[in-house]
């Protein structure tokens, strides 16, 4: 009986983010009823039911996501040219993940920074920093073997980096589809509140983004994770990348907790203020509102 599985060919030798989570997506695409083939070899090339990464073609009728061809594989309107990841998820995204919605949602945050870097583009300026992000790219490099390692394979350092890279797009999926399950309650929340400097959400719902667009928003109240019981208040960014707070909270409560907080914030269940002012903790939802109210005063 004939093999039904379908064959994947992607380059040998080594490998970055996009090959990896290519192959990742078209696993999940294909149920993982397929094998991986790495090989530049043009006959092996040509045999594959899908090719990524390699083959200096861009067909997605035939299933060929390369991008390294004169002129590449075009671009987004944002203008970060597609990689093989990005080619894959234009094609299988919606598939995936079950909606073009969700398909965008993990496009923007974990396709797109995967493909500029993979194009050689720059998604910020790093000169001068005392340290460069740790990204994606750092951690799917840190399967391929080193000069030093010459028992290990390039082929089963690859398999690691795709199990990883499969793993990180799963919960990427899950987390997109609940994020937008979650964003009609936090702005029913936003809609209902009597004072909109403080929004109280009943679960920790993705709020950033939509509250972020909010001018009136200083604090927002949610229950901790864990099994503690205990409510935070949270204080919203002055922009989405900033690590800036629009309202911090007072700098005498920074690392303090439990009675010494109690004392110097006046609510009696405080249990946590975070040394950088961006979150506090009590242990009831009336006591995290106090802190909030204290901290808008």
């Amino acid at each position: 009986m004939k093999d039904s599985k379908k064959m994947i060919v992607t380059h040998d030798g080594g490998f970055h983010a996009d090959d990896a989570f290519a192959v990742a997506a078209l696993l999940l695409h294909l149920k993982g009823n397929a094998t991986i083939v790495r090989s530049r070899d043009p006959k092996i090339i040509a045999s594959g039911d899908f090719v990524v990464d390699v083959g200096g073609e861009y067909d997605a009728a035939r299933n060929r996501f390369d991008h390294h061809q004169p002129g590449g594989a075009g671009s987004r309107e944002n203008t970060i040219p597609y990689a093989a990841f990005g080619l894959v998820w234009k094609t299988f995204g919606a598939a995936i993940s079950g909606s073009a919605e969700i398909a965008a949602r993990v496009d923007a945050k974990l396709v797109q920074p995967i493909d500029a870097a993979d194009n050689g583009v720059s998604l910020g300026n790093y000169e001068g920093a005392p340290a460069f992000p740790y990204v994606i790219q750092n951690a799917v490099f840190a399967f391929e073997p080193t000069w030093n390692e010459k028992q290990l394979s390039l082929d089963a350092g690859f398999e690691e980096a795709r199990k990883f890279a499969s793993a990180i797009l799963e919960r990427e999926i899950a987390h997109a589809r609940d994020a937008a399950l979650g964003e009609a309650l936090v702005r029913a929340a936003y809609e209902n509140a009597a004072d909109k400097r403080i929004i109280v959400l009943d679960e920790k719902y993705d709020w950033g983004d939509i509250l972020g667009e909010k001018a009136e928003p200083f604090f927002v109240i949610t229950p901790d994770r864990g099994p503690s019981g205990n409510w935070r208040a949270h204080a919203v960014r002055a922009g989405r990348n900033s690590f800036k707070s629009r309202l911090s909270f007072p700098k005498e409560w920074a690392g303090k907790r439990d009675n010494e907080l109690a004392d110097v914030s006046g609510v009696a269940d405080a249990v946590f203020c975070h040394n950088k002012l961006f979150t506090v903790a009590a242990r009831s939802l009336e006591g995290a509102i106090a802190l909030a109210k204290r901290a808008l005063t």
